[in-house]
């Protein structure tokens, strides 16, 4: 049975490369292009199942690609997820009468990402490859400190085991290093994901804590993190 296919146009390579890392893990084909003219091209050649659009760019913009999309027999029902600029009512109006079939917005969420994509296949998995570790992480809370340690780690994110007060979706600043032939000091953004409270635990088999996905890495940052897992995990296999 084929894979479910997904096209990502975005005249930007990282995010690109940012969104085809969302989907690493998933049962999918993913198809990129650049623009507009690109992917109309590539789209009538062999039609993917979902496509992820950029509003601008250069050649021919994500509007335009949609609208000839949508005005197509043969393609019209191929699902299109504009991704539009936080705030820009405009550009969605815009795209909804193009016949876009949804929006979001930039810079890209992962979680919001995989959701949105599930929403027109099952094929997409959501989860990411974690290696278990015992690293000191310092996260600040408000102006102040505090140290905690990861129990595990991937490159969308982590799982912080400490007795802080978070709430979901609290953004934090962290530090860590990574035992690398570098060891570089990484400091991220993040954002928490889901929290495992005392007594009201999300996942049983961790203690208390939250997990973290990390917002918009810098692109040696995200070398690094895989860089790190990938010999983690040859290390494990190994063993």
């Amino acid at each position: 049975m084929a894979k479910p296919k997904i096209m990502l146009v975005d005249d930007t390579k990282l995010i690109l490369e940012l969104e085809k890392s969302f989907l690493k893990v998933s049962h999918v084909d993913v198809i990129t292009a650049g623009d507009g003219v690109e992917a109309l091209e590539l789209v009538r050649k062999d039609p993917p199942d979902l496509v992820f659009m950029d509003v601008n760019m250069p050649l021919m913009d994500g509007i335009t690609c949609c609208r000839l999309l949508k005005s197509d027999p043969f393609l019209a029902a191929i699902p299109v997820v504009m991704l539009t600029t936080l705030g820009n009512d405009e550009d969605r109006q815009r795209a909804q009468r193009a016949g876009c079939d949804d929006f979001l917005t930039k810079p890209v969420d992962r979680r919001l990402f995989l959701d949105m994509a599930r929403k027109y296949t099952d094929a997409v998995d959501r989860r990411e490859v974690r290696i278990p570790c015992q690293i000191p992480v310092l996260f600040l809370l408000g102006n102040t400190p505090v140290s905690a340690h990861a129990l595990d780690i991937g490159d969308g994110g982590l799982f912080l085991a400490s007795r802080e007060e978070v709430l979901q979706n609290q953004e934090l600043r962290l530090a860590l290093f990574l035992e690398t032939e570098q060891a570089p000091l990484l400091e991220l953004k993040g954002r928490v994901a889901w929290v495992n409270q005392e007594g009201k635990r999300v996942h049983a088999g961790l203690p208390t804590g939250f997990g973290v996905e990390f917002l918009e890495p810098a692109q040696w940052q995200a070398e690094e993190l895989k860089r790190f897992i990938e010999a983690a995990r040859a290390a494990r296999s190994e063993g």
